[in-house]
C-alpha cells in the first residue's frame, strides 16, 4: 500500500493503477484530495469554486466503482480527482464566472464536448481552478477571486491565466488538471510552477458544442500535468473532432500514449536565445542552453537557429484579434448568462480590450488576420529544416505578484507581452508547443523551456519529452509550499 503522504505526488496513471487493483478506492482518493485543497487553499489560492458532493457521488457509484476494478475500466486516468479551470470547460451545475464578477453565481446548464469527453474517461471533477479574468493575462491575480501564488515562492506569481491549474499540480493537489491556451496560458503557468505542459495542435480538441473556433483559432484546450504520459493520456481522451467543427487537425498517426513508450529518432532540433524582448534573463538563456546540450548528449542533431517573425514582428495584429476575441467572448457570455456588460463589473483591462475589440472594423481585422497568416507560413517554413525549436518560454522567472497591475491598460499589456516573451506565435501557426521543466534559477524558482514542433506532430514532442523526463526528472521536485 502507497504510503498516504506519497499518494499526492503520484501522477494519474499511478493513482489510477492504485483505484484498479483495488489497493485505493476512488472515495478515498477523492477525500485526499479534498483534504488537500482545503489546507492549502487559503495559501496558495488555486480552487476557488468546489463541488465536492459531484466527486463523491460519482466514486460512490456503485457500478462507477464496478467499472474502475473491472477488465476494461474507463481509461488509464480513471477514478482520478480533476479540476476543469474558471475558463471555457462548460459543465452543467457547476459555476462558470471565467474569472469575472460579471459571471458571478452563472452555472450552465449543459456540459461542453470537451468536459464530456473528460468525465467519460472516469476523471472526477472537484471543481474550478482559478484564473485571469477572461484569460487576458498571463498571471492569476483575478479581482473576483483573488491571486493564486505561486507554491514555489508564494509571494511570485503562478503564472496565468491557468495559474490555479498549475499551482495546484506543482503543490500535489492534484495530478493534473484542464488548462487552456491562447498566447501561453498552459506553458506559461507550468513553466512558473515547475509542471509539464503541452499546447495541442489546432483543431486537436473540441471547442464546441457551443463554439467552433475562438480567435480564429488561437485556442487549445489541453491539460497541466506531473507527468508527460499523463499528458499524452489526456490527449487521447479528449482529442478528435466533433460533428460540425469548422476544420479538423491532421489526424495523429496512433494514440499519443504511444508517442511515450520509446525514444524519438534523431532530431534536427534547432535553439534559440533570440528574445522578443531586449531583456530576457539570464537564467531563461541558460536554461535554453542546457536543454539544448541535454538535447545534444541523447544524440540529436542541435543548431543554434531561429524563424525570421518575432512576437514584436506581430504583436499589434495578435493584439488586435486578441482584443476582438475578448469582446466576442464577452459579449457570448453575457448574453447566455443575462447579464449587461459595464466597466464596473469588471476590470480596466479586460474592458479596455472589449471596447478596441468593438472598434475594430471587419476589414481591419480581416487584414490583421491576413498579416498573422502570412507570419504562420513563415514560421512552418522554418519547420523544413527543423523537427523542433527549443527557446524560452518566458522572459524571467516567475515575477513578483502584481507585476501587471501598474499603470494603464496599454501598459499593462506591453508588461504582459514582454513577460510571455514569444509564446502566442505558436498560438497564431496553429503548431503543438510544450513547456518542460527542466531547469531552476539560483533561487530555486522553476524555469521551463519551450519547444515548438511541426504543425500535427504532437508525436515527436511527446516522445521528446519523455526521453527528457527520463533524462532529468522532475517528479521529485517539490515546492516548498505543498499541501499538509
Amino acid at each position: 500500500m502507497t504510503d498516504r503522504q506519497e499518494l499526492a505526488w503520484l501522477d494519474a496513471h499511478a493513482q489510477a493503477d492504485l483505484v484498479r487493483t483495488g489497493q485505493i478506492g476512488a472515495d478515498e482518493l477523492v477525500e485526499a484530495a479534498i483534504g488537500r485543497i482545503e489546507a492549502a487553499n487559503a495559501t496558495v489560492g488555486a480552487v476557488p469554486i468546489t463541488d465536492y458532493e459531484r466527486a463523491r457521488k460519482q466514486a460512490g457509484d456503485p457500478e462507477f466503482r464496478r467499472a474502475l476494478t473491472g477488465s476494461e475500466p474507463p481509461g488509464p486516468l480513471a477514478g482520478v480527482p480533476f479540476l476543469l479551470k474558471d475558463l471555457g470547460a462548460a459543465c452543467a451545475g457547476l459555476e462558470a464566472t471565467q474569472g469575472s464578477g460579471l459571471l458571478a453565481g452563472f452555472v450552465p446548464g449543459q456540459d461542453s464536448t470537451l468536459v464530456e469527453r473528460f468525465k467519460s474517461g472516469g476523471l472526477l471533477i472537484l471543481g474550478r481552478s482559478n484564473s485571469a479574468e477572461f484569460g487576458v493575462l498571463p498571471t492569476t491575480e483575478p479581482r473576483r477571486h483573488g491571486p493564486t501564488r505561486n507554491p514555489w515562492d508564494l509571494g511570485r506569481s503562478a503564472g496565468g491565466s491557468s495559474g490555479g491549474a498549475a499551482a495546484a499540480v506543482a503543490a500535489g493537489l492534484v495530478p493534473l488538471a484542464h488548462a487552456n491556451d491562447a498566447g501561453g496560458s498552459i506553458r506559461i503557468p507550468a513553466a512558473c510552477c515547475g509542471v509539464f505542459g503541452l499546447k495541442p495542435t489546432r483543431a486537436r480538441t473540441p471547442l464546441g458544442p457551443q463554439v467552433g473556433d475562438l480567435m480564429n483559432g488561437l485556442a487549445s484546450e489541453h491539460v497541466v500535468s506531473r507527468s508527460v504520459r499523463d499528458s499524452a493520456a489526456a490527449l487521447d481522451l479528449i482529442a478528435g473532432p466533433a460533428p460540425g467543427d469548422p476544420y479538423p487537425a491532421p489526424p495523429p498517426p496512433g494514440p499519443f500514449r504511444d508517442a511515450v513508450a520509446k525514444p524519438p529518432r534523431r532530431l534536427r532540433i534547432a535553439f534559440t536565445t533570440r528574445a522578443g524582448t531586449d531583456t530576457l534573463h539570464a537564467s531563461c538563456v541558460e536554461a535554453v542552453l542546457q536543454a539544448a546540450r541535454l538535447c545534444a548528449d541523447l544524440g540529436h542533431t542541435v543548431t543554434e537557429d531561429a524563424p525570421a517573425p518575432a512576437m514584436p514582428d506581430v504583436a499589434d495584429a495578435f493584439l488586435d484579434v486578441w482584443a476582438a476575441g475578448v469582446s466576442s467572448a464577452i459579449t457570448a457570455q453575457s448574453t447566455v448568462a443575462g447579464r449587461t456588460p459595464a466597466p464596473e463589473a469588471v476590470e480596466e483591462l479586460t474592458w479596455w480590450l472589449y471596447e478596441r475589440g468593438r472598434s475594430l472594423s471587419s476589414a481591419h481585422y480581416l487584414l490583421q488576420i491576413g498579416h498573422l497568416q502570412r507570419t504562420a507560413r513563415a514560421l512552418a517554413a522554418f519547420h523544413d529544416s527543423y523537427d523542433v525549436l527549443i527557446s524560452a518560454v518566458t522572459a524571467s522567472p516567475p515575477p513578483p505578484l502584481g507585476f501587471c497591475a501598474h499603470g494603464d491598460p496599454e501598459q499593462q499589456l506591453a508588461r504582459a507581452l514582454d513577460f510571455a516573451h514569444e509564446t502566442p506565435l505558436a498560438n497564431l501557426t496553429g503548431q503543438p508547443a510544450m513547456s518542460v521543466p527542466l531547469h531552476q534559477d539560483p533561487a530555486g524558482l522553476p524555469v521551463g523551456v519551450q519547444f515548438t514542433g511541426r504543425y500535427g506532430d504532437e508525436h515527436t514532442l511527446l516522445a521528446l519529452a519523455a526521453q527528457l523526463e527520463q533524462a532529468r526528472p522532475w517528479a521529485r521536485l517539490r515546492p516548498p509550499v505543498t499541501h499538509p
